[in-house]
């Protein structure tokens, strides 16, 4: 996630972000599904609204599990357990954990100045179900907590 602020979040303001979230990520998706297939700058000003109240949601979130409101998810517990045990995974790398099986991705997070290289990867972990398809629940939950590792990034985070 980017730098944190200093700043102490109330529960009520979790319940705030979730009621700006529902209006716009219809028309986000909506947005996304039209230009889906374009390449280079696109704007589009509803799926850059929605991603930012997505990270408004994420940084208030985080502050309220470090003040001790709210628990940490299993989606944290299960991550940082598997970062700590498997540190050196590759991308791809499938491992067993309490019978689950999860799957190491790197995805791009900041990119050159150019856009051709890759300056720094976010480092996740997906839970796989026995037809070796990635939980999608598990994903949206990891999105959550993290929408700032699904935003390809040309700028210093």
């Amino acid at each position: 996630m980017s730098k944190l602020n200093d700043k102490l979040h109330v529960l009520s303001e979790l319940t705030d972000v979730n009621n700006e979230l529902i209006p716009l990520k219809e028309m986000a998706d909506r947005e996304f599904t039209a230009s889906y297939g374009l390449t280079g700058m696109v704007y589009r000003p509803h799926l850059d609204t929605y991603m930012q109240v997505c990270v408004n949601k994420a940084e208030v979130l985080a502050c309220l599990k470090r003040q001790g409101i709210l628990p940490l998810s299993k989606v944290e517990i299960i991550s940082e357990t598997l970062d700590s045990l498997h540190k050196r995974a590759r991308s791809h790398a499938i491992v067993e954990y309490e019978g689950d099986h999860y799957q190491r991705i790197f995805l791009p997070l900041k990119l050159s100045k150019s856009g051709k290289t890759v300056q720094k990867w976010a480092k996740i972990w997906l839970l796989q179900q026995a037809n070796r398809k990635i939980d999608l629940l598990w994903e949206s939950q990891v999105r959550e907590i993290w929408p700032t590792y699904f935003l390809i990034r040309a700028i210093d985070l």
